[in-house]
């Protein structure tokens, strides 16, 4: 594997800011606008990277949902087991 220079870097980075964007506008419903984003993130980022940066932008969603709407605590009538 080889690591990537400081182009390489900025290229993924730019991609990966430019789907979020897009995943921002179009918001939890229909992603088939941001697929052409999504392809050039794919293309510039290591596989390794992406799966990363999906994993935190997961984490930043629910993070903010979390923080904004509130959560429900479990409780033995909507516990799922």
């Amino acid at each position: 594997m080889s690591f990537p220079n400081k182009e390489d870097r900025q290229r993924c980075w730019g991609a990966r800011d430019k789907y979020w964007e897009c995943l921002d506008k179009v918001g939890e419903g229909d992603q088939s606008p941001c697929a052409e984003f999504r392809k050039l993130y794919e293309s510039s980022c290591s596989s390794q990277w992406i799966k990363h940066f999906d994993r935190k932008r997961n984490y930043l969603v629910f993070k903010n949902k979390i923080e904004n709407e509130g959560y429900e605590p479990l409780t033995e009538n909507n516990r799922t087991t």
